[in-house]
């Protein structure tokens, strides 16, 4: 494929799913996957205690509800990376998948063996606006089960890390704007009382194991 050429999806119409050429787009399936098991373990639960994620370092942060710009963005982050992949890129598209599906699986499994909960959140706010009002809703329908590790952080390093292997945003210059906006969706949870430090290093070395396996085992030498 040429470095601005799209993909042409009408040829799928033609070919169907079981062609080789479109293959790749089984791998969207994990999604409702992962959200069905996601409401198994949030909304029904595993049944025991929950460890509470703390540390002297989350005491420190104030919260902030201005940081809820790059909570969302991480939305935009995720689902722009899934966009731009599938039409522009397809084997990045496929590379990040397979980083979501271990990521986010591993994520899964660590919730089932170690539930963990996080009692971080303000019972009341300095200041009355836009964002705080969001917050207080957001709130009441967020749940603070299952927090460690991350996933927000987790994506947002599947996202920064596609770009750094694609081909249009591979740059020094693009591979900077992707690490500041990952540095800055994972620095909201802390703001926000999402989660805890704990559960922003804890993603870490999931994230890195599954860069190792994804991206680096069998990297052809540049």
């Amino acid at each position: 494929m040429l470095k601005n050429e799209m993909v042409d999806y009408r040829e799928l119409a033609h070919d169907g799913l079981g062609s080789p050429k479109w293959r790749h787009l089984k791998l969207l399936l994990y999604w409702p996957f992962f959200g069905l098991a996601f409401l198994f373990v949030e909304r029904i639960g595993v049944g025991g205690s929950y460890y509470p994620m703390h540390c002297a370092v989350d005491d420190i942060i104030p919260f902030c509800e201005y940081f809820l710009i790059p909570y969302l963005f991480w939305f935009v982050f995720l689902v722009g990376m899934h966009i731009y992949t599938l039409l522009f890129d397809v084997e990045s598209f496929k590379k990040f998948m397979h980083f979501i599906m271990l990521t986010y699986s591993a994520a899964m499994l660590i919730y089932l063996l170690f539930p963990t909960c996080q009692n971080l959140r303000p019972t009341e706010f300095a200041r009355d606006n836009i964002f705080t009002r969001f917050m207080a809703a957001f709130y009441q329908f967020d749940t603070i089960t299952n927090v460690c590790p991350s996933i927000h952080v987790i994506g947002s390093v599947a996202v920064m890390l596609a770009a750094w292997h694609s081909k249009h945003f591979s740059t020094p210059r693009w591979r900077a704007v992707f690490l500041l906006a990952a540095l800055l969706i994972c620095v909201s949870t802390l703001f926000l009382k999402q989660h805890s430090l704990l559960d922003v290093l804890a993603a870490l070395p999931i994230c890195a194991v599954a860069d190792f396996i994804v991206y680096h085992r069998t990297a052809e030498p540049r």
